[in-house]
């Protein structure tokens, strides 16, 4: 019995580490000191991996030996564990480990419970339903209708890794006919788009009015506001050379999608054009070699290829290619507000669909600090810590009375990976103490949070009429 508690099956987890660090099942059973098939035997779920294996895991990869059970898809994790926790269901007293229990044994099941409760938010949360007797419950909720074909392209992103390999070499094969990386890349791109009959023009801020980017396919132009930087003019550009040279791709990508809502293809489709754009401008062997290189330099990388701060951070998080795959990111973008205007994960970091960002998360203090680069240790409520970049940019179309929007861009990875990017030079990650962050405090459960706004959906408000804490919101235990 005791050399069976010494052993754990963690198949699956071994897998997507050997995965998300480039290896082969050959690489990695070198870097180990086993032989292959034992890798291959292991990830199968065929042997156990004993305390000595684990032991080296953790020394040749620095990873918490916690962090190697058998892992849970983490936005499944957050989505059931938030339809688990609405009042409707009435299971305020349900223990976190029933929870994991189901995602272990079933997470199809558990997918599927989650669809059905956002079906039945659909049927009874509807404002125009008159006959309805639910229909004027917790309106708010209303809005997260709205923002469904949001959620269905940032699914289908997060299912794929936020890694689209097929736009990726094709973008690469467009950068490299036009030696981007040795001519100039405005003069490039026109000159291709010259190729199509179509000239691209930059008009002032009083002839474009509120729009950046506009195309008259009848004239043949491109149109593109004063406003808008350099990396951003190109990046325009390169979007219309998406919709004109990859259109069969991108068709192709949206009918195996499955999505079939009007709204959400079209979103889907800009997010191809969008990541088309990216990727012609950071073709993807020679921006993973520069990451690299530079550890992740993301203002270096900028400058070397002639993008934004937004643009590099966010390419980052595409890097998954089969065999040649950079560190799993997460990448967000923050408004003053806290609401979250862009999420991707090329990694396992959990998003809530609705509700603000925890106010202990640095990116918020990013605001306070205009142009600085924080960084930050954070855990999450399961256990996992992330090492986390914040920093605010300022979006273009800024004039005198109309000054310019200010956003907070968020860049982390699972902590193990921080050695590897330089700014965690100088921090002793052995030694920091991660800050306790929750997804939102609709979902957190963390208590006595100072910075809590209200309680948890599934817990009742405890007001102590004879005494006053830190946090203004008290909840009832599990």
């Amino acid at each position: 019995m005791a050399e069976r508690s010494e052993k754990l099956i963690v198949g699956q987890r071994l897998k997507v580490l050997r995965r998300s660090l480039g290896l082969t099942q050959a690489q990695m059973a070198a870097e180990l000191g086993v032989s292959a098939s034992y890798i291959t035997l292991i990830e199968a779920n065929q042997r156990p991996a004993s305390a000595k294996l684990l032991m080296k895991l953790a020394e040749v990869y620095d990873l918490n030996i916690s962090e190697l059970s058998p892992s849970i898809d983490a936005q499944l994790a957050a989505d059931f564990g938030a339809a688990v926790k609405d009042p409707v269901l009435d299971l305020a007293n349900l223990p976190r480990t029933e929870v994991e229990a189901v995602l272990q044994a079933s997470p199809r099941l558990a997918a599927a419970f989650v669809r059905l409760h956002e079906r039945h938010h659909e049927s009874v949360l509807r404002p125009d339903d008159e006959d309805n007797p639910l229909a004027d419950r917790d309106k708010v909720e209303v809005l997260a209708g709205s923002s469904r074909p949001v959620d269905a392209v940032r699914g289908w992103l997060y299912a794929r890794r936020n890694h689209i390999d097929e736009l990726d070499r094709a973008a690469e094969g467009m950068a490299e006919e036009l030696k981007l990386h040795r001519s100039e890349p405005h003069l490039a791109l026109t000159q291709r788009l010259a190729g199509h009959k179509i000239r691209a023009r930059i008009l002032p801020a009083d002839v474009m009015g509120e729009q950046l980017r506009r195309f008259d396919p009848h004239n043949k132009e491109l149109m593109l506001s004063e406003l808008l930087t350099q990396p951003s003019r190109r990046f325009q550009i390169g979007v219309l050379l998406a919709r004109l040279e990859q259109e069969p791709a991108i068709s192709r990508l949206v009918e195996q999608s499955g999505i079939d809502d009007p709204a959400a293809v079209s979103l889907l489709r800009v997010s191809l054009a969008n990541y088309f754009a990216a990727a012609v401008m950071m073709p993807y062997a020679r921006f993973l070699a520069a990451c690299e290189s530079t550890r992740y330099d993301i203002e270096l990388l900028s400058h070397r290829f002639g993008t934004s701060y937004e643009q590099t951070a966010h390419r980052m998080s595409t890097l998954q290619r089969e065999g040649a795959r950079g560190i799993p990111f997460f990448f967000v973008r923050v408004d003053r507000a806290g609401n979250m205007t862009k999420r991707f994960s090329a990694g396992r970091f959990p998003f809530s669909r609705f509700g603000g960002t925890c106010p202990l998360w640095n990116i918020h203090a990013a605001f306070e600090a205009p142009g600085q680069m924080l960084t930050q240790v954070i855990r999450m409520p399961e256990g996992t810590s992330y090492f986390s970049i914040a920093r605010t940019i300022t979006r273009a179309g800024g004039v005198h009375g109309s000054p310019a929007q200010r956003l907070a861009i968020g860049l982390g990875c699972d902590v193990a990976y921080a050695p590897r990017l330089v700014y965690a030079d100088g921090i002793d990650l052995g030694r920091t103490r991660p800050v306790d962050i929750g997804l939102n405090c609709y979902l957190c459960e963390r208590p006595d949070c100072a910075a809590r706004a209200h309680a948890p959906l599934n817990r009742r408000l405890k007001v102590n009429e004879r005494e006053r804490s830190l946090a203004i919101f008290n909840f009832e235990a599990s």
